[in-house]
C-alpha cells in the first residue's frame, strides 16, 4: 500500500525542483530571443558605423593628412546623410573653433607673460589680427559653400589658400625672438589648423560640378575683357585713365584737402563699401605708416604719379618689428587699387626685412606705382593680385609671399646691396602643393638699378629662391638683362625644397635668359608649351576677366603684349 503521507512529502519537496527547471527553461528561451534580438541591434549599428567610417575614408581620400582628416570627420553625426559641400561645411566649422581657442591662447599669452619682447608682443599682435582673417576667409568659404550652385571652385581655392597662409604668417613672426617659448606654446595648434584647412582645400576639387581643368596649375586669375581684367569695372576704369579725378576725400599736405594725412582718410572712409571709395591724394611726401582694414572694402588710392605722391616709412625687423608688421602701407580690404603713388620703406640694406608695401587685398590692384625697399620690398602676402606698369626695387628677396600674383608690363630693378649680400628677386611661400598660389612674371624687365650698374659684376643676382616648401615662381616673355646669373635661381639651404618646387622660364629674351647654364634641380623647368605658359597669366592664373575691367587698368588676357 502507498504511504499518502509519504507522497505528500515527496511532491512537497519536488515542488522547488520543478519550477526551478520550468524557470530555467523560461529564461533560456527569453534568453535566446533577447541574444537575437541584441545580436541584431549590434548587427545594425556595426553596419552603420562601418558605413560612417566608409564614407569618411572616402571623402578623405587624397588629402595630405588622411588620419586626421578621417578620425575629425568620422565624429561628425549624420554623416552618411551629409553631402560632400554639408562636410566640408561641418570640418571648416570645427576648425573656426580651433582658430578661436588659438586666439584665446595668444591673449592669455600676452597676459602670462609679463616678460615679453616687444618683438614678441608685435608678433602676437599680428597673429590675433591674422587669426581674424582666417575666420572671416573660413565663413565666407562656409557662406559660398551653402550656395553651391553659385559657388566658384577658384573662390574656395584662394579663401582656403589665404587661411593657410595665415597661419605660417603668424609662426614667422617669432622667427627673431631671443627664445622660443611663445612659439612653442601656440605652434602645434596652428600647424593643425592648417592641415585641417589643407584638408579641406583637397576636398573642394572633388565637388561635382565645381571641378576645373586638369590642365590649369594657376586657375585664379581669369579672362580679360577690352583690354581689361574683368575684375576692373568700366568706372573705375575711367577713374584710372582721366587726369580730373572726382575724389570722394582729398588728402593734401598744404592744407587744401579734406586730410593732411592719408591714415586719417581712411579712417574717415566708409566701412564694408559695396561701390568704389576714392582718396586722392595730392603730390608731397607723406611719411607715415598706413593701414587699409579688412573692414575699409573698396578703396581706391589715386596720387599724382611716381616719385610725386610718396608714401615712407621705415620699420624694420632690427629695430623689432615683424616681417609682417614693418609695412609702410598695409592693404587688407578686398577691392583695394592704387595709381601713380611711390610705397617706400628707407630702412636701409643693413635693416633687413622692410616692407614697402603688404597686400592681403582679394582681387587688388595696382597701376604705375613705385615700390621701393632693399630686402623684402613688396610682400604679396595673399589672395588674388595684379600689377602692371610698376617699378619695384629691392635687394634680397625683394618680391616676396604666397599670393595667386601677376606681374605685367612691370620694372624689376635690383639695387646695391651691402658687401657680401646677393640679390634676389623672388622668395615664393607656397606651403602647401594644394595652394593655388604662385607669382608669374609676364612681359617685364628684369635688370639694375642706377646704382648697381657700375658695380653689377660685384654682386650676384638671380630670379629666385624657395622661400617655402611648395615655391612656384615663372617668368614669362620678359627681358632678363646680364646681371643675372648663369645659373637663374639660388637654393634657399642645401637641398630644401628642390624637388618639390615649380619655377619657371618661357620665351624670355635678353642677355640673361639663356636657360642653357640654368640649375638642374628636379623642380625647375624650361617651359616649352605655349598651353603650359598660359596657365600663369592674367585669364588663367587670377581669374582677371572677373574684376580687373572694373579697376580700369589695362591690362592682356594670355601671353600677348
Amino acid at each position: 500500500m502507498h504511504n499518502p503521507i509519504r507522497r505528500t512529502q515527496f511532491f512537497l519537496t519536488s515542488t522547488p525542483i520543478f519550477f526551478l527547471v520550468l524557470f530555467l527553461l523560461l529564461s533560456l528561451t527569453h534568453s535566446n530571443k533577447t541574444t537575437k534580438t541584441t545580436t541584431k541591434y549590434h548587427n545594425l549599428v556595426h553596419l552603420h558605423s562601418q558605413k560612417h567610417i566608409q564614407v569618411a575614408h572616402s571623402t578623405c581620400q587624397g588629402t595630405l593628412y588622411p588620419d586626421l582628416c578621417v578620425s575629425t570627420i568620422a565624429s561628425f553625426p549624420d554623416l552618411t546623410s551629409k553631402s560632400l559641400p554639408q562636410i566640408i561645411c561641418s570640418l571648416i566649422n570645427q576648425t573656426i573653433l580651433e582658430v578661436q581657442a588659438s586666439s584665446s591662447n595668444c591673449s592669455g599669452i600676452k597676459k602670462k607673460f609679463t616678460n615679453l619682447e616687444t618683438l614678441e608682443k608685435r608678433a602676437l599682435d599680428d597673429c590675433l589680427e591674422l587669426f581674424d582673417d582666417t575666420i572671416a576667409e573660413l565663413r565666407t568659404t562656409i557662406s559660398d559653400l551653402t550656395n553651391i550652385k553659385t559657388a566658384s571652385q577658384m573662390d574656395l581655392q584662394t579663401l582656403l589658400s589665404g587661411a593657410i597662409t595665415n597661419q605660417y604668417t603668424c609662426l614667422d613672426g617669432f622667427a627673431f625672438s631671443k627664445r622660443h617659448v611663445i612659439r612653442d606654446e601656440i605652434e602645434n595648434n596652428l600647424y593643425n589648423i592648417s592641415k585641417q584647412v589643407s584638408n579641406s582645400l583637397v576636398m573642394v576639387k572633388k565637388i561635382p560640378g565645381l571641378n576645373l581643368s586638369k590642365h590649369e596649375v594657376f586657375p585664379e586669375y581669369g579672362k580679360v575683357n577690352d583690354g581689361f581684367p574683368t575684375w576692373v569695372s568700366p568706372k573705375d576704369r575711367k577713374l584710372l585713365q582721366t587726369t580730373q579725378v572726382k575724389a570722394n576725400l582729398v588728402v593734401a599736405k598744404d592744407g587744401t584737402g579734406n586730410f593732411a594725412t592719408i591714415g586719417e582718410a581712411v579712417a574717415a572712409a566708409p566701412s564694408s563699401s559695396t561701390t568704389r571709395f576714392v582718396i586722392y591724394i595730392k603730390s608731397g611726401l607723406y611719411l607715415e605708416n598706413v593701414e587699409v582694414e579688412r573692414k575699409k572694402t573698396n578703396l581706391m588710392f589715386i596720387g599724382d604719379g611716381i616719385g610725386k605722391t610718396v608714401v615712407k616709412a621705415s620699420r624694420n625687423v632690427v629695430d623689432g618689428w615683424t616681417t609682417f608688421r614693418s609695412a609702410t602701407v598695409a592693404v587688407v580690404g578686398d577691392g583695394f587699387i592704387a595709381k601713380g603713388i611711390t610705397f617706400e620703406n628707407s630702412a636701409g640694406p643693413s635693416k633687413h626685412q622692410a616692407v614697402a608695401l603688404r597686400s592681403g587685398s582679394d582681387l587688388s590692384a595696382f597701376y604705375q606705382c613705385s615700390f621701393v625697399g632693399y630686402q623684402d620690398t613688396l610682400y604679396v602676402h595673399s589672395l588674388r593680385q595684379f600689377y602692371r606698369e610698376c617699378d619695384i626695387y629691392g635687394t634680397i628677396d625683394f618680391i616676396f609671399g604666397n599670393a595667386a600674383v601677376v606681374l605685367q608690363n612691370c620694372n624689376l630693378y635690383a639695387r646695391k646691396p651691402n658687401p657680401n649680400q646677393k640679390n634676389i628677386y623672388t622668395a615664393q611661400g607656397r606651403e602647401d602643393p594644394n595652394q593655388n598660389t604662385g607669382i608669374s612674371i609676364l612681359n617685364c624687365k628684369v635688370t639694375a638699378a642706377s646704382d648697381l650698374i657700375p658695380v653689377k659684376s660685384s654682386f650676384k643676382t638671380y630670379l629666385g629662391r624657395p622661400w617655402k616648401q611648395y615655391s612656384r615662381t615663372v617668368y614669362l616673355k620678359s627681358n632678363i638683362d646680364d646681371l643675372v646669373d648663369p645659373a637663374g635661381w639660388l637654393e634657399w639651404d642645401g637641398t630644401f625644397a628642390l624637388s618639390t618646387l615649380y619655377y619657371g622660364e618661357y620665351m624670355n629674351r635678353g642677355p640673361g635668359s639663356s636657360t642653357s647654364a640654368r640649375v638642374t634641380w628636379g623642380g625647375y623647368r624650361v617651359i616649352t608649351s605655349a598651353t603650359e605658359a598660359t596657365q600663369f597669366t592674367v585669364g588663367s592664373f587670377i581669374q582677371g576677366n572677373q574684376w580687373l575691367p572694373s579697376t580700369g587698368i589695362p591690362f592682356f588676357l594670355d601671353l600677348g603684349t
